[in-house]
């Protein structure tokens, strides 16, 4: 791949109880060798090449679209079939908040305060989590990005498949609409909001690629860069280090085909720096994720159950040009989190398609 300088590939496995040797991760941060309580959540500090054991049997069919790690110290969340769970030592135990029905699996979104947001993408299906137990709430939309303000647990954004931008001042109770992108032709495929600066947000649409905004959807700027005028933008990844660099998922339709792509001005504009190839599978709005801490690194993933083939974990760097993959075998990473204050702590959301 022509923008990629070196590939590296390190292969690291699943460990689960039973059936192979058990990983030795230092019992720092999280204070454990394995977790328990879960099947669908485990650990690395060392960019998905060791992953920590799970006692619990990962089995049937099954999907972690929702783990978030909460400004609460060592708390976080996870949900995993209709289960809610919540850990309150790093991940290492946990236990079930209670069992509740979506239907489509739920992403969870972190805010001040410890409390967190749960939709579901594409869908109306939205709930807070806070101190006072699970609250279900009347979603404005099929909400298809959602994030609160850094400083107000209970101002929330959100953007829904009709491209409206949305906002809450009550914790998600009362939804005022704020901004649209309705003008533009196509589907919407993800809004994603700069989680320093509500205001800025940038949206992807089925046909004419990525736009921007800067005061809360109210007017929009048309991205460039991509390549062709038609172009699928299907997901996007804000640094939280600095909100002008936006990572990009997008398939130029014109021919050059699927790439992962950077911007540094807010999402004006646009490079790819990764392109899908025979060493690098690229999927239609694969799990992306900005590093906390460094604003030249993101992670995305791409795994199936298909011939038992397992997960890659790709972590791309820009100051370098260098493109890591990382191997497991289990069937999927559907969420990344990273523990409150240590970037070098990555949870990770399990899939299962078949029997472990």
């Amino acid at each position: 791949m022509r923008r990629i300088l070196t590939l590296l590939l390190l292969v690291a496995a699943p460990f689960v109880s039973g059936q192979r040797r058990r990983a030795v991760i230092p019992p720092d941060l999280p204070p454990c060798f394995m977790v328990d309580g879960t099947p669908a959540v485990t650990f690395t500090r060392d960019h998905g090449r060791t992953l920590a054991p799970i006692a619990q049997r990962l089995e049937g069919i099954g999907y972690t679209y929702g783990l978030a790690a909460l400004d609460v110290p060592r708390t976080l969340l996870s949900w995993h079939r209709d289960t809610l769970s919540i850990s309150t030592d790093a991940g290492c135990h946990w236990r079930a908040l209670g069992d509740y029905t979506s239907d489509f699996p739920p992403t969870i979104t972190a805010a001040q305060g410890g409390q967190a947001y749960i939709w579901s993408d594409n869908r109306p299906f939205l709930m807070r989590y806070d101190s006072g137990g699970v609250v279900t709430l009347k979603a404005p939309g099929a909400i298809i990005g959602l994030a609160a303000a850094p400083n107000d647990g209970s101002r929330v954004r959100a953007g829904d498949s009709l491209g409206i931008v949305w906002e809450s001042t009550d914790a998600g109770a009362i939804w005022t609409r704020i901004g649209s992108l309705m003008n533009m032709p196509g589907l919407f495929y993800r809004f994603a909001f700069d989680p320093n600066d509500l205001d800025h947000v940038v949206a992807g649409t089925a046909v004419t690629g990525a736009y921007v905004s800067r005061d809360g959807g109210k007017n929009w700027t048309h991205a460039t860069g991509f390549g062709s005028e038609s172009v699928n933008a299907f997901n996007f990844a804000v640094s939280p280090v600095d909100g002008n660099v936006i990572w990009s998922m997008a398939l130029d339709m014109g021919g050059s085909g699927k790439h992962i792509d950077l911007s540094t001005d807010g999402g004006l504009t646009y490079r790819p720096v990764v392109d899908a190839g025979p060493e690098v599978t690229i999927v239609n709005q694969p799990v992306m994720v900005a590093h906390p801490a460094d604003r030249n690194v993101m992670y995305f993933v791409f795994g199936t159950y298909f011939q038992g083939y397992g997960t890659d974990l790709f972590r791309y760097d820009d100051s370098t040009r260098t493109l890591t993959k990382a191997h497991n075998d289990y069937d999927d990473i559907n969420a990344i989190a990273f523990a409150l204050g240590r970037p070098d702590v990555m949870y990770l959301g399990l899939e299962v398609e078949r029997g472990r």
